[in-house]
C-alpha cells in the first residue's frame, strides 16, 4: 500500500512509519515538525518514504501531494491532550482538531483514497457512570476540550461512512506508554519514570482513579490492522484499543514503578483540578472479537523499558522533555 501519515514525525507516527515500511509498504509523511524532525531521519534514504513539510490549517493537503495513488490515509496530526488544547484556546483546538479533519477526508475523498484512519482517544467517555465497564457504545461525557474536538471529528466521519467510498476507521487509544523515536514524557506511566529517577519523588493526586494504558507499538499495530482488514469488518467503525489487563488505578501503576525504581518517595495529595477527569476501566472486546486483537507488551515491561532507555541515556531528549512539560501536573 501506498500510506500517507499526517503527524508522521510524532510518538506514534514515527514508529508506525518505520512498521509500515518495514512491511514494505510506501510512507508519505506530511508533518509541521512542532517537536522537531529526529525521529524520521533514518528513513530520508529510504526508496519507499517521502517527506513534505506542512500545517495543514494553513496548506490543502490535495496541495502538496498526489492522492490519486495514496490507498490510506492515517490521521495523527492534532494538538493532542487536554492541557495543550487548554493552552491554545477553543478557537485554535477546533481549528487543528475538528476543521483540519474535515479537510484532510475531503481532500482524500475527492482523490478516491479508499481508507481513512483516524487516532480519537477513550477521553471521550469521562467519567464512568456507576463504575460500569465503558465500550464503544457507551454515553460520551467528554471532561475536556481536547476530548470535545476529537467527539466532533468523530461524529463527522460517522457520518461521512454512510455514503463515502472513503471508508473511515475509528480508533479510540487508552492512555500510551512506551518508547518510540519521538518517546512522549507527558503521559502518566513514562512522566512517573521520568520523575521517579529524576527526584526520587512522585506527587499523585487523585490516586483511587482508574484508567486504562496500552503500549505505542501496540497502537501501531492496532492501526495497521485498521489499514489491512476487510472493510466490512472495520468500515465506519469505532474501536477501543488496548486489553483489559492494562487497566489500572493510578495507585496500582505508581506500585509498579516503586517496583522497578528504587528509593522512591510518594506523596499522596486529595486535590481536584479541571481537566482530563478521567476514572473508568475499559472493554476491548470488540477489537479483540473482530480483528483477533491482543496488545503484546503490558504495562510492567514498558515501565521496565522507559527505566531501561532513560538510564543508558537511550533517550536523549528526556531531560529537555522533563523541561518542556514541567507546567504539566503530575496526575
Amino acid at each position: 500500500m501506498h500510506v500517507l501519515i499526517t503527524g508522521g514525525a510524532g510518538y506514534i507516527g514515527s514508529m508506525l512509519t518505520a512498521n509500515l515500511l518495514f512491511q514494505g509498504h510506501q510512507v508519505t509523511v506530511v508533518d509541521k515538525l512542532i517537536f522537531g524532525g529526529d525521529s524520521l531521519l533514518g528513513f530520508m534514504t529510504h526508496p519507499a518514504f517521502k517527506f513534505h513539510y506542512a500545517d495543514l490549517t494553513e496548506t490543502r493537503l490535495s496541495s502538496l501531494v498526489d492522492l490519486s495513488d495514496v490507498d490510506a490515509v492515517v490521521h495523527l496530526a492534532a494538538i493532542v491532550g487536554f492541557p495543550a488544547c487548554q493552552a491554545v484556546g477553543h478557537d485554535v483546538a477546533w481549528r487543528y482538531n475538528v476543521e483540519m479533519t474535515q479537510e484532510v477526508f475531503a481532500d482524500a475523498e475527492a482523490a478516491g483514497v479508499k481508507r481513512f484512519v483516524f487516532a480519537s482517544t477513550y477521553s471521550n467517555y469521562g467519567l464512568a457512570e456507576d463504575g460500569l465497564m465503558v465500550t464503544e457504545e457507551s454515553p460520551l461525557r467528554p471532561q475536556s476540550l481536547y476530548a470535545e474536538t476529537k467527539i466532533a471529528s468523530e461524529q463527522f466521519l460517522l457520518e461521512k461512512s454512510a455514503t463515502s467510498s472513503c471508508v473511515p476507521v475509528l480508533f479510540r487509544f487508552a492512555t500510551l506508554f512506551g518508547i518510540s523515536p519521538r518517546t512522549r514524557f507527558d503521559l502518566i506511566i513514562n512522566q512517573f519514570v521520568l520523575e521517579a529517577l529524576t527526584q526520587r519523588k512522585l506527587i499523585i493526586y487523585q490516586r483511587g482513579y482508574a484508567r486504562s494504558f496500552v503500549h505505542v507499538y501496540d497502537v501501531v499495530r492496532a492501526v495497521i490492522m485498521g489499514l489491512t482488514a476487510d472493510e466490512g469488518i472495520v468500515g465506519g467503525q469505532v474501536f477501543n484499543v488496548g486489553s483489559e489487563t492494562g487497566n489500572f488505578s493510578k495507585d496500582e501503576i505508581v506500585q509498579l514503578v516503586k517496583k522497578h525504581v528504587r528509593g522512591v518517595e510518594i506523596q499522596y495529595k486529595d486535590l481536584s483540578f479541571g481537566g482530563d477527569m478521567r476514572d473508568i476501566r475499559v472493554s476491548f472486546e470488540k477489537i479483540r472479537s473482530r480483528l483477533g486483537y491482543e496488545p503484546i507488551v503490558s504495562v510492567e515491561d514498558g515501565i521496565q523499558e522507559v527505566r531501561d532507555a532513560i538510564e543508558t541515556e537511550l533517550v536523549g531528549n528526556a531531560l529537555s522533555e522533563r523541561h518542556r512539560n514541567a507546567h504539566f501536573i503530575v496526575q
